[in-house]
């Protein structure tokens, strides 16, 4: 996959791309990044990318022509079209579903960061998707990027190792994860639940999903129907 990034903090991202698992997918190769400063599409001697509202209030609003091209610019640059995604308050929430569905659907992904009050809405047009990552208010789309970017790369194949780790993790069945335990197996009183050291696989796999529902149950139940079971109709998930 290549994920394109266009910023006008290109200086935020490369700490993370050079780490843990997106560094890991960058040296075998699976993960291409390229991060663009939007100021290189404008054509004043300030390097402008934002101005004054119409119809006045605060603040200050991107402008729609250096974002636009730049996205084509960038869109050039590989012959695989890129998913364009803006990062917006009033995008559809983002889900570990989602991210498993880009880094599935998707071989180029473009993000588009927002800085300021917003961004001028006629360069939506070029946008296939909008996402938001919570419901607050962060100064520009460049975290949520870093969030997109993270989850998406570890679904990759091969970048975690042992295929099978982030099918156990919270949110890939709809759930929260189960508790987890390693040694020692007891620590000042406290012990690791005895089926955990049984050996008996098919006796722990029933304790982990009685678990992970039962934890879903206490921390999330908006996870849940009416009935107590995952809500296939949350945003961002797919029923089976």
């Amino acid at each position: 996959m290549r994920i394109d990034v266009l910023t006008i903090f290109p200086e935020m991202f490369e700490p993370l791309l050079g780490a843990s698992m997106i560094g890991r997918a960058r040296s075998l190769k699976v993960l291409e990044t390229q991060v663009h400063d939007l100021r290189d599409w404008t054509h004043d001697f300030h390097r402008t990318v934002d101005d004054a509202p119409y119809g006045g209030g605060p603040g200050m609003v991107m402008m729609v022509e250096p974002l636009v091209r730049a996205i084509e610019a960038i869109q050039a640059l590989d012959e695989r079209r890129a998913h364009t995604i803006f990062f917006t308050p009033a995008g559809v929430p983002f889900t570990q579903a989602r991210a498993g569905e880009l880094a599935a659907d998707f071989s180029r992904l473009l993000l588009v960061c927002g800085h300021y009050e917003g961004i001028d809405e006629r360069a939506y047009l070029w946008a296939d998707e909008e996402i938001s990552i919570g419901d607050y208010v962060l100064t520009g789309g460049e975290l949520p990027a870093h969030v997109l970017i993270d989850a998406v790369t570890r679904l990759l194949p091969g970048v975690l190792g042992d295929e099978t780790s982030a099918l156990d993790e919270s949110f890939m069945k709809g759930l929260l994860e189960y508790p987890q335990y390693t040694r020692p197996a007891q620590f000042r009183g406290m012990m690791v639940p005895e089926v955990l050291l049984s050996g008996h696989h098919a006796n722990i796999d029933a304790w982990r999903a009685e678990q992970a529902l039962e934890r879903t149950r206490r921390r999330r139940p908006d996870l849940l129907d009416e009935g107590g079971r995952v809500d296939t109709e949350q945003p961002g998930r797919r029923s089976s």
